[in-house]
């Protein structure tokens, strides 16, 4: 039976294996890019290294890692590292598009012009997170036992809020975050967003 642990540093790899393998609006997007990792390096990994604390994982019977939860509690703290720290050390191995024009360069366009003030959100839900579980851990609960577990620790903290955006054609996790009571969020075109306070 799959399980729900914090993460281990043992278990960078995986995170980027489970982020490419559901990054195409859920479905998987290996081979999308010429660098397969690239997601994991944006929406991922970095942070599992900046709050491994609020990090978990789904281990399956067999140790594999299968899913995960990973979040910030203060989304313009994050975007400020991410910036000054974590996206200048990748900037060799992406260098910036002179013009943006393919998905890949769009995202690779993201990575250098994240930073604090730009989450409209993130003022009044200042916690966001990112989630992600292969197909074999759905309708288990699991997603939602790893939701819970971060929102837990989320209010025992005192944060006050989080929103997630998400992109728009993954209906599965519109309406998995509807069923967790999470509400619509105001969102730039082209996105969609949600939010749940704690506490109220």
């Amino acid at each position: 039976m799959s399980r729900i642990r914090p993460y281990r540093p043992s278990d960078r790899a995986a995170l980027f294996d489970v982020c490419v393998r559901t990054a195409d609006a859920g479905a998987d997007a290996t081979g999308l890019f010429s660098d397969d990792e690239l997601w994991g390096f944006l929406f991922a990994v970095p942070y599992a290294e900046r709050h491994p604390d609020l990090a978990w994982v789904v281990e399956a019977e067999d140790g594999r890692v299968i899913g995960y939860v990973v979040a910030t509690d203060d989304t313009d703290a994050f975007f400020t590292w991410f910036r000054d720290e974590w996206w200048p050390a990748l900037a060799e191995r992406y260098p910036r598009p002179a013009v943006a024009e393919t998905r890949e360069e769009r995202m690779v366009e993201y990575g250098y012009t994240r930073g604090p003030g730009l989450e409209p959100n993130a003022a009044e839900y200042p916690a966001h997170l990112h989630i992600d579980l292969l197909p074999e851990t759905q309708g288990q609960g699991l997603g939602r036992e790893l939701i819970r577990t971060l929102f837990d620790e989320l209010a025992r903290r005192g944060v006050r809020g989080l929103h997630l955006g998400m992109d728009p054609a993954n209906t599965g996790a519109a309406a998995f975050y509807e069923r967790l009571g999470m509400t619509s969020l105001p969102t730039a075109p082209g996105g969609k967003s949600y939010g749940v306070r704690f506490g109220d």
